[in-house]
């Protein structure tokens, strides 16, 4: 190394501990210490909050277990959000590389000929002028440098690990929407299997009113409008019935999609309702600032554009690059590696911007503008994950008050039915009463059935709307490689 090039150097590693822009801080958040709708709901405990990564096991249904475990292994669409991640894993690679020295090598063997007379070698080691050929052999290595005075490399890897991070928070989040889906789309073909129960009993016993009534009128003591009016009611109940048939085919496609299978290749075997909501502890709201996916994603491209407010800034400070080079050259081929071949350079270049009419100025600008979009859309994601809780918690409370009335309305529909159609049978009530009151009773089942599975899917959703089983201690390392069950 030359005397004059070491002052460069030591200037160089004292000056590379300097980073211009601002550090980063995780902006405020507009988080209430309570949840507005938490009556009767407890603060998770520390064994509640714990990562439970496969949080739809509370819903106790191993089918449902089994379809879950799929999701990560085949689900396409989170394929393709951690190929994303890869990528940006790969781009953060990329650009910490720029930190180091670039090492090139270098080999030559050249061969020319031309008239003349005697010819010389020249100091590099070519033999010019004169008769015959001239030969000339080189190898070298070169190697160059620019130290990252004001931290412009940096600021980019800490951009870019940000970015990282972020679609490490949308692969969770991809992951958490498919589970979710599948969860939902769980519970309605279950409630479809049920509510196909009860249209086919519904159909027997339409079939059997039919029965009686086509005797009675046999009879002459009851009306042609009776037989007619009970024909119009049991071919609507097969009507309803196979409508539920093609609505289950379309659920059970969209369960197969979403487990990464051709719909032809998954059959759900039909199953008696067994699912109960589960009680799901709500914890306190700036727990979701930690569990919730979306929410990282968005604090995450905050740190991102923060940190591009250091390079655009960056661009007011000049370069330096550092370069050297060494190696041999001669014209014989035996005397390449000897000592008086070899060949050396080392060089610094600085280099900066004087003028550029405001462009530097205005991609500063650009890069604070981004910065203040994306500390918006963080808060703005805070607020909807807590409009979202909130909202399942009240559908929560809600929704459980009114089972206990659909209950009694359905207590209350099933007898009347049972006392018109005896009366009817009595000769005391024309058929037009018996018609309604079937057609409540069943809609009262039904609406019943409706309540139990718009609980399910409340509960799933508040689960979702907590993070489901994530935490940001995933940020760095989001791949699971889950077996499929069984």
């Amino acid at each position: 190394m030359t005397k004059p090039l070491l002052p460069v150097l030591l200037a160089s590693a004292a000056l590379a501990g300097c980073m211009v822009g601002p550090n980063y801080h995780r902006p405020t958040a507009p988080v209430s210490p309570t949840y507005k709708e938490a009556a009767g709901w407890v603060p998770a405990q520390p064994s509640d909050a714990a990562d439970r990564r496969d949080w739809w096991t509370v819903l106790n249904d191993p089918v449902l277990n089994e379809l879950e475990q799929r999701v990560d292994i085949s689900n396409q669409n989170l394929a393709a959000a951690e190929a994303a991640w890869r990528q940006s894993e790969a781009l953060v690679r990329e650009q910490r590389a720029a930190l180091f020295p670039t090492v090139t090598y270098n080999g030559s063997a050249e061969a020319s000929g031309g008239g003349g007379g005697g010819g010389t070698v020249t100091p590099g080691g070519t033999v010019t002028g004169g008769r015959g050929t001239t030969t000339s052999y080189r190898v070298g290595l070169g190697a160059s440098w620019a130290p990252d005075l004001w931290g412009r490399i940096r600021r980019t890897v800490e951009a870019a690990r940000a970015g990282a991070q972020a679609s490490a928070a949308d692969l969770a989040n991809a992951r958490l929407s498919a589970q979710t889906t599948l969860a939902l789309d769980y519970i309605q073909l279950r409630q479809l299997d049920e509510q196909k129960r009860l249209s086919d009993a519904t159909v027997v016993a339409y079939g059997r009113s039919l029965t009686v009534t086509q005797n009675r009128y046999n009879a002459g003591v009851a009306a042609r409008s009776d037989v007619l009016s009970a024909q119009t009611q049991l071919a609507n109940a097969k009507a309803d019935d196979a409508d539920l048939e093609q609505q289950r085919a379309r659920l059970e496609h969209a369960i197969a999609i979403l487990t990464g299978r051709p719909p032809a290749e998954l059959t759900l075997t039909s199953a008696p309702w067994t699912l109960v909501p589960p009680q799901i502890p709500a914890g306190v709201p700036s727990t979701l600032l930690q569990r919730r996916p979306d929410i990282a994603a968005a604090e995450r491209r905050a740190a991102q554009a923060n940190a591009q407010i250091g390079v655009a800034k960056s661009a007011y400070y000049p370069d330096l690059t550092l370069t050297g080079s060494g190696g041999f050259a001669s014209s014989e081929l035996g005397n390449l590696f000897s000592a008086s071949s070899t060949l050396w350079s080392v060089g610094a270049q600085l280099a900066g911007t004087l003028f550029d009419a405001g462009a530097r100025g205005a991609r500063v600008s650009q890069a604070r503008a981004a910065y203040d979009q994306q500390v918006a859309l963080y808060r703005q994601a805070v607020l909807n994950g807590l409009g979202e809780v909130e909202d399942n918690l009240a559908a929560q409370r809600v929704l459980a008050a009114e089972q206990a009335l659909r209950d009694q309305s359905l207590a209350a529909a099933r007898e009347n039915e049972r006392i018109l159609l005896n009366q009817y049978n009595a000769g005391q009530v024309d058929y037009t009463a018996v018609v309604v009151a079937q057609t409540a009773a069943y809609g009262a089942e039904r609406a019943a059935l409706q309540n139990q599975a718009s609980r399910l899917a409340a509960a799933v959703d508040l689960i979702a709307a907590l993070g489901g089983g994530w935490t940001t201690g995933e940020l760095d390392h989001p791949i699971r490689t889950p077996q499929p069950a069984g």
